[in-house]
């Protein structure tokens, strides 16, 4: 699916999103026209999805990282409500991540808080509206060792 020169021009990105094309031209070893267009066809496909500013979240104020396991009602998830409720969720700006789980809870979210405080704010007026949730159960971050974005594109069998 994709090729070494391919996967060295995502891994770049990854890294640094900003660098130039004549940078990464030099890097994978090719024009920066032919590299131009390299990136244009990862975009066109898909692989390369967009470019971001990673913020910090202590600078910002937003120190409290916290996971929040979600279930709902089993009946309105067989009446395929669990869908619009996941819709409704995940265009909550404090949710950063949602995903739909298999298993005792049907979503876990990823959410950033200022303080424990605004994390209650945040289950009580974001999410305490939904009829459709039964209950949550929320675990804080006290350190991160590891946060990444970076996808592993060097394992045997990723972008074949």
């Amino acid at each position: 699916m994709i090729d070494d020169k391919d996967r060295r021009i995502l891994e770049i990105l990854q890294q640094d999103g900003r660098v130039t094309n004549v940078e990464l031209a030099r890097a994978v070893e090719l024009t920066p026209a032919a590299t131009a267009e390299r990136v244009r066809k990862l975009e066109e496909r898909g692989l390369l999805r967009g470019y971001t500013a990673l913020l910090d979240p202590q600078a910002l104020g937003l120190g409290l990282l916290a996971f929040i396991f979600v279930r709902v009602d089993d009946k309105d998830d067989l009446l395929g409500r669990a869908e619009s409720t996941a819709e409704a969720l995940a265009a909550l700006p404090s949710v950063l991540e949602l995903h739909h789980l298999a298993g005792e809870d049907c979503f876990l979210l990823k959410v950033r808080a200022r303080d424990t405080d605004d994390l209650y704010r945040m289950l009580r007026d974001d999410f305490g509206p939904f009829k459709a949730i039964r209950g949550t159960r929320t675990t804080i971050v006290l350190k991160t060792v590891k946060e990444t974005t970076r996808l592993p594109l060097n394992r045997e069998g990723v972008g074949e």
